[in-house]
């Protein structure tokens, strides 16, 4: 039997085992609970003696299960994705990948980037391979509870979610557009729109797994988007030594993000001081940040709001975690 057979079947089972704990601890604590408020709301008096109905306990928050946070992620890795599929090889993702629980939707926009430059077209090949990985492992790890790639927005043109993002950091005025598959340049500042905020999302993620097999997986996925959130930030710098309009549009980037995922400065451009450049975005301890996922739905959906959907996800995500938080 093949390596990802096992795991399937080893996360498949370990997952229904936890179903039915969670079930069973759910039924059992339902029943203690009516007993015990029933108890409670007879037995309350007042200074007099008299009988009253006390407020209610507020309900309490559903949890969000491990397949609920892959299935977060999931969603982010379509995207992910397609955008270098596209950019790099002319072509999304096959149809076998995309299906899934929830409403399947479509990729508006998406094409080749003619590369000048070849080591960035290699990159670019090399981190499409990764995130169509990530997608099958997944998808593999998730077995029918996966969801289904929703619709998404990757366009270049006047409509598209890259136009809107860039439009709102003032990387093109208000009525220019942005395209990422025109060049080399403004396909690795498309692509530092969506790394980075991998890899804070899964950095947020991770601590909200249980089974120790998602979390090795997540923390695999993690140092992945975070090897190819430092190549974009590097080739970004490089450039930027030629061109320097890319680091002032990377740090336009970064205070747009910050403008979307709430009132603490936590993102970061890629230039430091007058000698030393800003690759990784870490605090005073070298310890890179982390968003929740309502924080990433805001930057993807391109809103400070609390909303489902918008921008790169115009029908919102598929699955449980779907809400922006709202700034």
């Amino acid at each position: 039997m093949h390596d990802n057979q096992v795991l399937t079947e080893v996360l498949a089972a370990a997952e229904q085992r936890r179903h039915h704990r969670r079930a069973f601890l759910r039924t059992a604590g339902a029943a203690a609970a009516t007993a015990g408020v029933a108890g409670l709301l007879a037995s309350c008096k007042d200074d007099n003696n008299n009988a009253y109905q006390p407020t209610p306990f507020p309900t309490p928050t559903p949890t969000v299960s491990d397949a609920d946070v892959l299935n977060f992620a999931l969603n982010l890795e379509y995207l992910e994705a397609q955008f270098y599929s596209f950019a790099a090889t002319g072509a999304g993702l096959p149809n076998s990948q995309l299906s899934g629980t929830g409403t399947q939707g479509t990729v508006t926009g998406g094409k080749q980037v003619a590369f000048s430059d070849q080591t960035v077209a290699q990159y670019a090949r090399e981190i499409a391979a990764d995130e169509a990985a990530h997608v099958a492992f997944l998808r593999s790890a998730l077995g029918s509870s996966a969801v289904a790639m929703p619709s998404i927005n990757i366009d270049g043109g006047a409509t598209g979610a890259f136009t809107a993002a860039a439009r709102a950091a003032g990387v093109v005025g208000s009525t220019g557009t942005f395209d990422p598959y025109a060049s080399d340049e403004n396909f690795l500042l498309g692509a530092f729109i969506f790394e980075d905020v991998g890899v804070t999302a899964y950095k947020g993620s991770i601590a909200s797994i249980n089974n120790k097999t998602y979390v090795e997986a997540a923390a695999g996925i993690h140092a992945a988007e975070a090897y190819h959130a430092g190549l974009v930030r590097t080739l970004l710098y490089a450039k930027g030594l030629q061109t320097p309009t890319l680091r002032t549009a990377a740090g336009q980037i970064s205070d747009a993000r910050d403008s979307l995922d709430g009132p603490t400065d936590l993102d970061q451009g890629i230039v430091g001081d007058s000698t030393t450049s800003n690759i990784v975005p870490t605090d005073s301890n070298g310890i890179c940040f982390s968003r929740t996922p309502g924080q990433v739905l805001n930057i993807v959906y391109l809103t400070a709001s609390s909303t489902t959907s918008g921008g790169f996800f115009p029908s919102g995500v598929n699955g449980t975690v779907r809400q922006s938080s709202g700034v």
